[in-house]
């Protein structure tokens, strides 16, 4: 299937590891051209050696902290002045702390919203100038199963991913007539490294062992892959789902359905 994306500019936030990797690098072999940032500089290079060696057009790796607004209109300015546009916007970042709600007192919710609410809209708002200029545009907001289906145990994700969607949802009909897409992606487990360190954990070292636990109330089975993931995620920014928007796709091997 052609997906329309050759010469599309993309940028992808956190994109020097797991998801935020295997999106920006499937959106390389399908031919636009990339840009990645992060904070570790060293995640950076070996990702910017990975991503050229699939590309077939330009990559661009920066180092940014995506809580700091100014860094990041900085680095969408940059992007879209050094490759003369902006079509694609991926946001993505780590999640807050495990735990239960009244484990946390406020500081602690103060802090997911300025570590996980606040970097994607800061990001969106940088990027939609030139998504509109264009006259076409996607945008992506990575979250997390958790803002569909509670998970008691991940209290601050579930209360701070869910601001994400309100915000992607009031887009969703101002952009309407601006060639902008606005859809939600929300993965459950995923073969990414932290979960890989926290299937070990609860093993002791057993990887395999621990992903298969995690996986017990999966349909499927299984966790997911990050290539899995980025599927989806490039499919939905492509220009074969020109008419999807205002939705929150799950990716979690059918684990919300039973709850």
């Amino acid at each position: 299937m052609e997906l329309g994306l050759t010469g599309r500019v993309a940028l992808v936030a956190g994109g020097s590891s797991g998801l935020g990797l295997a999106v920006a690098e499937e959106l390389a072999k399908e031919g636009a051209h990339v840009a990645i940032g992060a904070r570790d500089t060293a995640k950076l290079s070996r990702a910017e050696r990975r991503l050229k060696e699939l590309a077939r057009g330009q990559v661009l790796t920066t180092a940014v902290d995506l809580k700091n607004p100014d860094a990041v209109r900085h680095w969408v300015e940059e992007v879209a002045g050094r490759m003369g546009a902006l079509h694609i916007a991926v946001t993505n970042s780590g999640g807050p702390p495990p735990g239960p709600a009244t484990k946390f007192e406020l500081g602690a919710y103060k802090d997911a919203v300025d570590s996980v609410l606040l970097p994607p809209i800061s990001l969106a708002l940088a990027a939609l100038p030139y998504m509109k200029a264009a006259r076409w545009g996607r945008l992506l907001f990575i979250t997390s199963e958790t803002v569909v289906r509670p998970v008691a145990r991940f209290a601050l994700s579930g209360f701070s991913r869910l601001g994400i969607v309100g915000f992607a949802s009031a887009l969703v009909q101002e952009l309407g007539d601006c060639g902008v897409t606005v859809n939600v992606l929300a993965p459950g487990y995923t073969r990414t490294p932290p979960v890989e360190r926290t299937a070990g954990t609860n093993t002791d070292g057993d990887v395999d062992a621990g992903l298969r636990a995690m996986a017990a109330h999966i349909p499927l089975r299984r966790v997911g892959l990050p290539e899995e993931f980025a599927a989806a995620a490039t499919f939905l920014a492509s220009e074969r789902a020109s008419f999807i928007t205002g939705t929150v796709q799950l990716v979690d091997g059918g684990a919300s359905v039973i709850g």
